[in-house]
């Protein structure tokens, strides 16, 4: 029986695709070493002869075209050019990214197969080329290098030797691998803290380990801490912070007393919100004998007690701020500190920083003090109890309904007369900053009521009336005056290091596109000129009140301004209309000023300018923490409307179009402020399509337009507590 031959298939000489680019990007990932075919097709994974060749033939044009430079015999390396460039990613949801470059008017679109684990926000090293039959450009990443984040919140998936944890954030487009030994007791469906340790070239998920067990998805704490971990805000004090705090001396001795401005005997008051624990500030009033008043503005001597390179001082930069969550404030001073030895409690001697002022009854500044003193509280305000005097000023006794203690209780006559005399130069100041351009944002807030395990049982508004505008004023006319007391001599600006509060002019183009959406309501803005700028947001801000669309116009004036920073490069705060402006007002709660009282006592002292670096490098660190602090702000009160709406799911609402997107559009609930999202697939009655120029989303058929500020009624129809979303049905009118 003879043999079978064996058939032989003769392998076609195919192109490899996408090879440049292939070639190129290991070339730009190692843009410091050489390499010839050999490597660059082990690389590749490329083993076939025929194949090889092309390799070679194409690192041969390459080379023509001086993209490549042989640096031995055979060995090439990529020629570094223009093409290069220093960015920070932004990765979309779908895991594309578009990385920023100051060097570059344009964002550089990176497709998801080129981001080379590059993640959200990190800085990177881009090599960019024209996107092809379009002038924007495209680009690869080269290298990451700084990885701006590691650690990230989510839950486990646990297989039988090893598990993933499916990030929270949005932007993290790779699940996390954790191998067995790195679990540390985690199991299946916890809510984690994961780490990346690793991630290996040739890996599609990076490689972590677990680092804390939160608990269970959609319980309480676990989702808040969760928010907290998220923007690595840490929710409680190492040990040895607390025990640091606790042996603080918290006696005034005569001898600290000696050192400072007696102003205890001087009518002193607090006020602040009902549940407020920590007090930063307090306002003194005294009638001068000339007719002119003294003002006092008293600040929590935070420097005193937190002194530099100590425990407590690190701790306290690290934070740099207080972080507010709906149910609970994360301090950054331990509590002892924050509610007890600084906190500017009632009937209780304190040792302040204090702004003291001679104003006359125009509210126009005659003389001014600012230096160390030790004062004594008389009273503690509510804002609805201060309020109460000033609507009532022919009344002497706060009512039951309204005081802290849930008692009536009478007010000493010298506190009801300042109170109502701080009231009246509070809106002289205040008159006079919006003539000088000062923008008011006078949102109303949502605030929830929660029950004793801090489920929200229902929404309440605040707003800001007099009450709130007294305090503001003067914290604002402390912060002014304190700035340009540093910051301007003689005429001119100074060149003493200090940390100011700017706030630049909103950019042209921003102002265009709030004009295209505002234009759809009947409402404009003048661009003209600075001074016409303020004057028309404050008059659109004073149009919108009491309208259906007016928080969604609010929102996006808002987010027409550029960003509040803290820095040593003062120019100017745009939104409040002051040249030199300082926070000096709130040591307790954010680290700028501490620095700003250190600096202006050093200055006191007649110390000498110090280096502004180091100070603008904390500067820097705390803009950030305080960007990251709003936005676990903001996912908690997220959370908090989901966890509410879960209640309501059977209801109908009354809500507002606040944005339109080719997926869908977001519906604002004009009872609670809570915001959802309809997508345009539930939406049944025809197809929809998104018209970008109109902010509508309009129906094949019908030609039916929804567009951004109709009125619409919808239903709940999913919740998700974990990713903080919400989604609607649209009910129709007819």
């Amino acid at each position: 029986m003879s043999k079978k031959k064996k058939k032989i298939y003769k392998k076609k000489n195919n192109t490899v695709k996408n090879l440049t680019e292939n070639i190129l990007k290991i070339f730009n990932k190692y843009s410091s070493q050489s390499f010839n075919y050999k490597q660059i097709a082990s690389k590749l994974r490329i083993e076939d002869a025929n194949s090889k060749q092309q390799i070679v033939e194409k690192i041969a044009a390459l080379k023509e075209q001086g993209q490549l430079e042989e640096t031995d015999r055979g060995k090439f390396k990529i020629i570094q050019n223009d093409n290069y460039f220093t960015g920070r990613v932004d990765v979309t949801a779908r895991g594309n990214g578009y990385v920023i470059c100051e060097d570059l008017e344009n964002d550089i679109y990176i497709p998801s197969r080129n981001m080379n684990h590059a993640l959200h926000n990190d800085i990177v090293k881009v090599y960019v080329y024209n996107r092809k039959q379009s002038s924007k450009q495209e680009g690869d990443i080269v290298e990451v290098i700084t990885r701006t984040k590691t650690d990230f919140v989510g839950v486990l998936q646990l297989n039988k030797n090893f598990g993933f944890v499916i990030a929270d954030d949005s932007k993290m487009y790779a699940d996390i691998f954790i191998p067995e030994k790195k679990l540390f007791g985690a199991v299946d469906g916890d809510k984690v803290l994961a780490s990346i340790v690793d991630w290996p070239d040739n890996s599609k998920n990076p490689f972590g380990e677990i680092k804390t067990v939160l608990g269970k998805p959609g319980d309480h704490n676990t989702e808040i801490h969760s928010i907290l971990l998220e923007y690595n805000l840490p929710y409680e004090f190492p040990t040895e912070v607390e025990e640091d705090a606790s042996t603080i001396p918290i006696e005034i001795t005569k001898e600290e007393v000696s050192k400072r401005r007696d102003m205890r005997k001087t009518t002193t008051f607090t006020i602040d919100p009902k549940t407020a624990k920590d007090f930063d500030d307090a306002l003194s009033f005294e009638k001068l004998e000339n007719g002119n008043y003294e003002i006092g503005i008293h600040i929590a001597d935070v420097s005193h007690y937190i002194q530099e390179d100590t425990i407590l001082d690190d701790e306290a930069y690290a934070r740099a701020t207080s972080v507010y969550l709906v149910d609970r404030v994360v301090p950054m001073l331990p509590e002892i500190l924050s509610n007890n030895v600084c906190s500017l409690r009632p009937n209780e001697e304190k040792l302040t920083f204090s702004a003291v002022f001679e104003v006359n009854e125009k509210g126009h500044v005659l003389n001014q003090w600012f230096g160390r003193t030790v004062t004594y509280s008389d009273a503690r305000f509510a804002y609805e109890e201060a309020q109460h005097l000033i609507e009532n000023p022919d009344s002497d006794t706060i009512p039951s309904d309204i005081s802290i203690t849930g008692e009536a209780y009478k007010v000493a006559p010298e506190i009801i007369k300042a109170t109502l005399i701080l009231d009246r130069l509070a809106k002289k100041l205040r008159t006079k900053r919006i003539q000088q351009g000062a923008i008011t944002f006078d949102r109303v807030e949502v605030k929830f009521n929660l029950d004793e395990e801090a489920n929200p049982i229902g929404v309440h508004f605040k707003e800001s009336k007099d009450a709130n505008k007294l305090i503001e004023e003067f914290m604002l006319l402390a912060n002014r005056k304190v700035a340009e007391f540093i910051g301007f001599e003689n005429g001119k600006a100074s060149k003493k290091t200090f940390i100011y509060r700017i706030h630049d002019e909103p950019k042209a183009d921003k102002l265009t596109a709030l004009q295209g959406i505002i234009g759809k309501f009947g409402y404009k803005i003048n661009t003209e000129s600075k001074q016409q700028i303020s004057e028309s947001l404050n008059k659109l801000l004073s149009d919108v009140q009491g309208k259906g669309e007016s928080n969604m116009i609010e929102t996006l004036a808002i987010r027409t301004m550029s960003k509040a920073i803290y820095t040593t490069d003062n120019i100017g705060h745009y939104g409040l209309a002051f040249d030199y402006y300082s926070h000096f007002t709130s040591p307790i709660r954010r680290y700028p000023d501490v620095m700003t009282h250190r600096l202006l006592q050093h200055y006191l002292d007649g110390g000498q300018s110090p280096k502004a670096a180091i100070y603008e490098e904390k500067c820097a660190h705390s803009s950030e923490r305080e960007y990251l602090a709003s936005k676990a702000e903001r996912d908690s009160i997220k959370y908090m409307q989901v966890k509410y709406m879960q209640d309501h799911k059977e209801e109908e609402f009354r809500g507002v179009v606040s944005g339109v997107t080719e997926w869908g559009i977001y519906v604002e609930i004009i009872e609670n402020k809570c915001e959802g999202m309809v997508r345009i697939r539930d939406i049944k009655d025809d197809f929809y399509v998104f018209d970008e120029s109109q902010y509508a989303i309009v129906g094949k058929s019908t030609k039916n337009m929804i567009q951004l500020g109709d009125e619409v009624t919808v239903k709940v129809k999913k919740t998700d507590l974990e990713r903080k979303h919400l989604d609607f049905t649209l009910i129709s009118d007819n």
